[in-house]
């Protein structure tokens, strides 16, 4: 069975700890090198990775033969140069989230598409967890009646002010996490918003929001609702509400690779839940799965689910909730 070699742009954390072990135990994907602007960094991931190839600059990286594909975990406001430079050195791209820091710098990738032919996504990898799947098919076949709300929040603390999360210009919750509360919105409604209404809460020092909520009206007059900390406790939940029932994704985004994950489904008739049930779904890793199914359309085999074109309607609506918080208005997206 083919294998796509695959290349790391960068040695970031969310790379070498969750994506790379995945992709390496996935079915389509050969790690083939990493790089680092630092090559001892490089050098010493590939060896606890076991990555063969390190090289000391993305140039090189970039310039090596045998790399089919690329993924861009660089700071935000690096997804969209290198991605280019990687499409313009015939790459294939899956960046990391969000892909830019707004639709227009989105927009570019898709004329970088066109202009190469060579295939460019965002990385959300819950759009490939089954958890993820079984809720949006619940929800949109009427099994919970019809949906009219989403309510997400979704929470960490983290008070380094040398993160990239805690940096202008491409860090704060919005961009970190809040995109993920809009993003399984569209999934599950499998609609864009029309309107949007948020309010920010900015850290003093770090210039950056540490608390985004917002809300998101959908047409036929749904709803998400959502919050998004990066100063408060760990937490993370989504409900769906429809019309006889709710379900409930009860770890939604960093669902555990090591255990199987629940989704809970309950008519409401019990507010204790005493006529809730749950469907459980079996071990797997949501980046791996990500990795096989961005391999599969490199190779020919199945078609890209999830275009460029969905991650800048992503970035047109977080344009809108900053727009938003900034005038105290609701925005059209």
């Amino acid at each position: 069975m083919r294998k796509v070699k695959w290349g790391v742009l960068g040695v970031a954390k969310i790379a070498t700890e969750k994506v790379i072990p995945a992709m390496q135990r996935a079915e389509r994907c050969d790690i083939a090198a990493i790089a680092s602007r630092d090559e001892t960094r490089a050098t010493e991931a590939a060896a606890r990775l076991g990555i063969g190839r390190a090289y000391g600059s993305y140039e090189a990286l970039l310039a090596d033969p045998e790399i089919e594909a690329i993924y861009n975990p660089l700071p935000n406001e690096l997804h969209v140069p290198w991605t280019i430079k990687a499409l313009e050195a015939g790459k294939h791209v899956l960046s990391e989230k969000p892909i830019a820091l707004d639709a227009e710098e989105a927009r570019t990738l898709i004329a970088a598409r066109d202009r190469t032919g060579k295939l460019v996504a965002e990385a959300f990898m819950v759009r490939f967890h089954p958890q993820w799947r079984r809720a949006r098919e619940l929800a949109q076949s009427g099994a919970i009646g019809r949906v009219g709300a989403i309510q997400t929040f979704f929470s960490y603390r983290l008070l380094d002010p040398t993160n990239v999360r805690n940096r202008p210009p491409g860090g704060g919750g919005l961009y970190d996490i809040g995109c993920y509360a809009i993003l399984t919105a569209r999934f599950v409604f499998g609609a864009e918003p029309v309107r949007v209404a948020a309010t920010l809460d900015r850290d003093p020092n770090f210039a950056t929001d540490r608390l985004a909520s917002g809300i998101l009206e959908f047409p036929g007059g749904r709803h998400l609702t959502f919050s998004a900390a990066t100063q408060l406790a760990p937490h993370q939940r989504v409900t769906i509400v429809g019309e006889t029932g709710r379900i409930e994704v009860l770890v939604p985004f960093n669902a555990l690779p090591d255990r199987p994950m629940r989704i809970v489904i309950d008519t409401g008739a019990d507010l204790m839940g005493g006529e809730a049930w749950s469907e459980e779904f079996p071990v797997c890793d949501q980046y791996g799965l990500q990795g096989d199914a961005f391999s599969r359309a490199a190779l020919g085999e199945a078609p890209l689910e999830f275009p460029i074109e969905d991650a800048v309607a992503s970035m047109r609506v977080i344009d809108a909730l900053f727009r938003s918080a900034e005038r105290g208005t609701w925005e059209n997206v």
